[in-house]
């Protein structure tokens, strides 16, 4: 589905983002919500995303970007640029945090449009920007229980910007070097992290820690067999608290109006991911073969078998797939032709499959041993 006039509905945005993320089908919405607001010229509330490495995060930016350059009516709101929070760390304790991140939009914005464009559409454009923070986790106040000036002084950058509406800014030389004011309020961010030990740390307040007690066991009938089982969702336990006890102040925490929670990828998203996602592993290897004029197939429990091996690493997500995958067909990718059958075609079974992962398995315990 490609949008090609009017103002694209949050359902048309989320359908056009679901050809690119498999689930998170609340962070799509979530995300489709707001740019179809900003696209009305709303100002919008900021969105943080919080999930596991591999679950989507940053294929989710991506497919943002690319709807938004792909449709020519949406040019205003197509000044996207993602950055990394270690670079604003680095720079906010140079003293530039906000200049710098500002400067990346007009630059953005004249490779865009052209050398030939004004300054003052510049500006514009670089005003209702759409600004990705990758890793915002990186940016924690405190570390090891000691405050983090680069992660303190990089949040008030952003602060600064998030709710300013005369930014001072010298323009590059190329602009001749005046200095102006930006109004920054309309920019959008959307900042996203793993916040890696949140999830540890919430688990252990609800069952160890200040609320112990307060996650209460389930009764659950397996195989016959009756068990209790302590069912733990960080969705449904996270508090604001939690965040500011991880490094998120309150004041920067404040200016998000959306906090969304990733989950992490179960069995068969994982298979759709492994068996449809435009840049899996699996398409990867497969146009790797073609060239080669072999054709390479995966039988369905094969590609079961991995989604479920990769289903048991949940803080890998996504990442799993593909190095499990690498276990199993590198030997393939090797040697092609000498894997390859007479017709030409390379066919990978479940029990192919389970060779591989032993003997991988095997390996990592003769090196332990």
């Amino acid at each position: 589905m490609t949008i090609t006039s009017g103002t694209p509905t949050p359902i048309q945005i989320a359908q056009q983002l679901e050809q690119r993320v498999i689930g998170q089908r609340e962070a799509i919405q979530e995300i489709a919500v707001a740019i179809a607001k900003k696209l009305t010229g709303l100002r919008v509330g900021n969105v943080l995303m919080i999930g596991p490495s591999g679950t989507g995060k940053t294929t989710l930016l991506h497919a943002v970007e690319e709807m938004l350059a792909a449709d020519p009516s949406l040019a205003v709101s197509s000044n996207v640029i993602r950055i990394h929070a270690n670079v604003l760390g680095e720079e906010a304790e140079r003293g530039h945090a906000g200049e710098g991140l500002l400067l990346r939009l007009i630059e953005r914005a004249r490779r865009r449009l052209g050398s030939g464009a004004s300054v003052e559409l510049l500006i514009e454009q670089a005003s209702h920007g759409l600004v990705f923070v990758d890793e915002v986790d990186k940016i924690r106040t405190v570390v090891g229980g000691q405050p983090n000036v680069s992660g303190i002084r990089a949040q008030e950058a952003l602060l600064t910007l998030i709710e300013n509406e005369a930014v001072p800014l010298r323009l590059p030389d190329w602009a001749d070097g005046a200095t102006v004011q930006i109004d920054s309020r309309s920019i959008l961010f959307v900042c996203v992290g793993a916040f890696e030990g949140l999830h540890d740390a919430v688990y252990h307040r609800v069952t160890a820690g200040r609320d112990r007690g307060a996650l209460k066991p389930v009764t659950v009938v397996e195989d016959g067999r009756v068990r209790n089982e302590l069912q733990f969702s960080l969705r449904e336990w996270l508090k604001s608290e939690d965040l500011f006890e991880y490094g998120v102040s309150p004041q920067f925490l404040s200016r998000f109006d959306a906090v969304v929670l990733l989950d992490a990828l179960g069995e068969e998203d994982l298979l759709r991911i492994f068996t449809q996602g435009q840049e899996s592993a699996l398409r990867q290897s497969q146009t790797y073969f073609a060239r080669l004029g072999i054709r390479l197939q995966l039988t369905p429990d094969a590609c079961r078998r991995i989604a479920r091996e990769a289903s048991r690493q949940p803080r890998l997500g996504a990442r799993a797939l593909k190095e499990i995958f690498r276990r199993v067909i590198r030997p393939f990718e090797y040697d092609p032709r000498g894997t390859a059958a007479e017709d030409g075609k390379i066919v990978i079974d479940v029990a192919e499959v389970d060779r591989a992962l032993a003997a991988f398995r095997a390996q990592n315990d003769a090196a332990a041993g």
